[in-house]
């Protein structure tokens, strides 16, 4: 808990430059407003100190913001993901082959699921593609729900309080507590979570679903593994009904690995 109250302008500027990454070619004023909830003409004045301090840069050929190489350095200092590679690489990849279809193996990072490795491909479709580091919202992706839906209590209420502060519209969930808990105890006895359609509709075109398992070894939860699926090859009873057990067995694995590492 920080010691002092935060400097709101430093929060918005920092959440600002978390959704430009996050949007990619889509990060546009409009978009990024949509994402963060910050009204339009705060986000602009945002966007011009992220580019005077020489962290992202405006398209000359189209109105969306890009980050720049500069945004590397802000994350030099963080090393636990580099462990947890190692230990998860070798049997992401192998069940990438086993199923044909790729996951993402992310960690809790304070407010979002941080992505440490992927089995996402170059050639992957566009909408496909996700690259370690991104930061996946909580509640409404399968990596934040299927996490958040086994962590401990405190950890879940802490992260609660600060997403139901929080106005972007990902967080609605944390806000209405009773909806909230029946999805949870429903995660919990079913052993997975799925992406929202909101999520889907708005990231990926309503295409890619996703079906998300905890990676946990008795009462120690270490992260959170998805399948990412297209929905015009496959349904989503059919996605579970293939992957539901293929996914807690190497997630079952991968949690026993983690236990005896020095990540955690």
């Amino acid at each position: 808990m920080a010691s002092y109250k935060p400097v709101i302008a430093a929060l918005r500027v920092l959440e600002v430059l978390a959704a430009v990454n996050r949007l990619g070619v889509r990060a546009n004023v409009a978009e990024i407003h949509h994402l963060t909830g910050i009204d339009k003409a705060t986000v602009v004045r945002m966007l011009e100190t992220l580019i005077a301090a020489g962290y992202i840069l405006r398209d000359r050929e189209q109105p969306v913001y890009r980050p720049t190489g500069k945004t590397l350095s802000l994350g030099t200092g963080y090393d636990r993901h580099r462990i947890v590679i190692d230990v998860i690489s070798d049997d992401l990849a192998a069940f990438r082959q086993q199923i044909g279809w790729p996951s993402d193996v992310a960690l809790f990072d304070h407010d979002a699921m941080l992505v440490v490795q992927s089995s996402r491909q170059s050639s992957e479709p566009l909408h496909f593609k996700r690259a370690s580091g991104f930061r996946a919202p909580v509640l409404v992706t399968s990596l934040g729900l299927a996490y958040l839906a086994f962590c401990p209590v405190t950890e879940r209420e802490s992260y609660l309080a600060q997403a139901a502060a929080d106005p972007a519209t990902w967080n609605d969930l944390a806000r209405n507590r009773p909806l909230l808990e029946t999805k949870l105890a429903a995660i919990r006895a079913q052993g997975y979570a799925t992406m929202e359609e909101s999520y889907s509709r708005t990231f990926y075109e309503s295409k890619f679903f996703s079906l998300g398992v905890p990676i946990v070894n008795g009462e120690r939860i270490f992260g959170a593994m998805n399948i990412i699926y297209l929905r015009s090859a496959i349904s989503e009873k059919d996605a579970r009904d293939r992957f539901l057990e293929p996914a807690r067995d190497v997630a079952a694995r991968m949690a026993v690995k983690l236990s005896g590492s020095a990540a955690f």
